[in-house]
């Protein structure tokens, strides 16, 4: 990953060094996914097309992208639009500003009835837009919402009078939120927070649009780009999943191995006490969004104990899912905490006060997020503003992820007393529902499919709607696997979908979240997907195993199941087949849908 990419980033310089970014990239090697992008801008993108490549090719993803010609984003997307039609796009951004708002402003003696129709209008002119596009294209969407006109006619009158056009942009983000919130692969673009964070007179030079048909300036495009950039990343399964963190001058002020637990800045006392508070705050708050704490620091581990034991202190141990206090180099400790998790190191972000010590863990570790700050202030800001965790769908299972995995860790001291695996496996007292999909499970598989790398053999991406369709194809077996056990709930943890054709069954996507590696769940989801299988008059399964950088784990998974390699490619690919006649079950550790475990004959 290139640093120049990293938030936060040099504006000026990416636009300067932009083709030499690109080219360097593209040649580091890295296997990335293709997604075909229409953008349908309402003023000029070509800019804005060229910095967000950078940022999603930094990010793994490789982007086509189609433009529509100037200010013609209605006509394209309302009307025949062969060319884009044929590009076939997973992902349609519609770049409109306040400057494509052509109800507004009104007349100060206008009528409330004739402003509420004018709104009305303009809301309609873009939601029949985003239903068009959705019948056509059914892939997401990703619109704009506006920012705040750069005068106000009748200065601060104008925000909550209906004759002013503050209020009158205001209003129409409120309506473009409500759509948002009542439909699935449909998402807005905060161009009214983003605006207001780089500042409206900055973010509005009129000079560029007057020269350039630019909505913006030319130095906010790559801000502008980087945020899009998390919301895609987030679609297509990219966020980070853990925040491990430091502790001295990280967590608290001072160092509590010389300043004891009593010298350490943290509370409500002095200001630097207090912004140490709220950046333990701004960390907890993440849970709630299922990211994972953790701890690497270089501390005695009383020391790290007595600091997180302090009175006033936001976060204590149980908030943490893994704690790594002591001498080792920091690299090897996140590395440990990673393979303790059954987690990529890439999927962390690590943050650290001491600069030799983000250099070294970056220079270790590719891919891993190392956020670049000078104080506990600029540590909240530059976290908030990476949008490492952007969140595009929320279930319960993330709010409970945290406690998820710290039973895992349970399980783990478990095992430790038993001398047999299998009899461990037992002990769990493990219980599987599966099944075929359903409306309440929809959200959470579609999750999955999106964030699953490791315990993956195709790797195929779904949104909402393209999910609702396998849902409702006929033709296909289609199952998720819900894992509990006496330690508590681990929600949806694996997806099969397949199409049957003939009497053949062709896997399309099998997956299985890593936290449940090592438990048979595998097993137990080919038993049902067998048995389904037989029930449709099915013969025989054929699976795929698609190579990437990250799923060599599940390179032999068929083997294991009893497939015989039919074919093999020279890039990794392989094929495999399984006769279903004399089938004997596998699983004999998880009692699925109620019934008793099957025995060991």
């Amino acid at each position: 990953m290139l640093q120049e990419l990293q938030y936060p980033f040099d504006s000026e310089l990416l636009l300067k060094k932009r083709r030499k970014l690109k080219k360097v990239l593209l040649a580091d090697g890295e296997t990335r996914m293709t997604k075909h992008i229409a953008v349908l801008g309402g003023s000029t993108t070509n800019d804005i097309v060229a910095m967000l490549e950078l940022f999603l090719l930094q990010e793994g993803i490789q982007p086509e992208f189609y433009q529509s010609e100037y200010a013609k984003y209605w006509e394209d997307a309302m009307f025949d639009a062969p060319q884009l039609q044929a590009f076939q796009p997973d992902l349609i951004l519609i770049h409109t500003s306040i400057r494509n708002i052509t109800e507004a402003p009104l007349s100060l003696t206008a009528s409330g009835e004739d402003i509420t129709a004018a709104l009305d209008r303009q809301y309609s002119h873009f939601s029949q837009m985003w239903e068009h596009l959705k019948e056509v294209y059914h892939c997401p969407i990703i619109q704009n919402n506006f920012e705040l006109p750069s005068t106000r006619l009748m200065g601060n009158r104008d925000a909550w009078d209906m004759h002013g056009m503050v209020w009158f942009v205001t209003e129409l983000n409120r309506r473009f939120g409500a759509y948002a919130r009542t439909h699935n692969d449909f998402y807005i673009h905060d161009v009214h927070y983003l605006s207001a964070c780089y500042g409206l007179d900055r973010w509005q030079d009129s000079t560029y649009w007057y020269l350039y048909k630019y909505s913006m300036a030319l130095s906010a495009i790559p801000e502008f780009s980087y945020s899009l950039t998390r919301i895609i990343r987030s679609i297509y399964g990219k966020n980070k999943k853990v925040l491990a963190l430091d502790l001295d001058n990280t967590l608290w002020g001072g160092v509590i191995g010389d300043d004891g637990q009593e010298g350490i800045a943290i509370g409500q006392e002095t200001a630097d006490a207090e912004v140490y508070t709220e950046v333990q705050e701004y960390c907890k708050a993440q849970k709630q969004l299922g990211v994972l704490l953790t701890i690497c620091s270089k501390n005695e581990p009383e020391n790290a104990q007595l600091g997180l034991q302090h009175p006033d202190s936001v976060l204590h141990e149980e908030d943490f899912v893994a704690i790594k206090a002591n001498w080792e180099p920091k690299d090897q400790n996140l590395q440990q905490t990673a393979e303790l998790l059954n987690l990529l190191p890439e999927s962390f972000v690590f943050v650290d006060d001491n600069q030799a010590e983000r250099d070294l863990v970056a220079g270790q570790i590719p891919g891993i997020a190392v956020p670049d700050f000078d104080s506990p202030e600029a540590c909240i800001r530059v976290l908030d503003r990476a949008g490492y965790f952007e969140t595009t769908t929320f279930s319960k299972a993330d709010a409970n992820r945290s406690e998820m995995y710290r039973a895992n860790a349970q399980r783990v001291q478990m095992q430790q007393t038993y001398a047999n695996y299998t009899e461990y496996l037992l002990g769990l007292e493990m219980e599987a529902e599966i099944d075929d999909f359903t409306p309440v499970t929809l959200p959470r598989i579609v999750q999955l499919t999106n964030k699953s790398n490791q315990f993956n053999l195709t790797t195929k991406r779904y949104t909402q709607s393209e999910m609702a369709e396998v849902t409702a194809d006929p033709n296909r077996i289609r199952l998720y696997g819900r894992l509990k056990d006496k330690f508590g709930d681990n929600s949806i943890v694996s997806v099969v979908i397949g199409e049957v054709v003939e009497d053949t069954l062709y896997i399309e996507l099998w997956l299985m979240s890593c936290r449940v590696l090592k438990r048979d769940m595998e097993l137990a989801m080919l038993d049902e997907l067998v048995a389904r299988c037989q029930a449709h008059g099915v013969k025989t399964i054929r699976g795929y195993y698609y190579k990437t950088s990250k799923n060599a784990m599940v390179r032999e998974l068929y083997g294991s199941f009893g497939f015989e390699k039919i074919e093999s490619f020279e890039n990794g690919d392989s094929v495999w087949s399984l006769n279903l006649t004399g089938y004997t079950p596998k699983n004999h550790v998880i009692s699925v849908n109620g019934a008793t475990v099957p025995q060991i004959l």
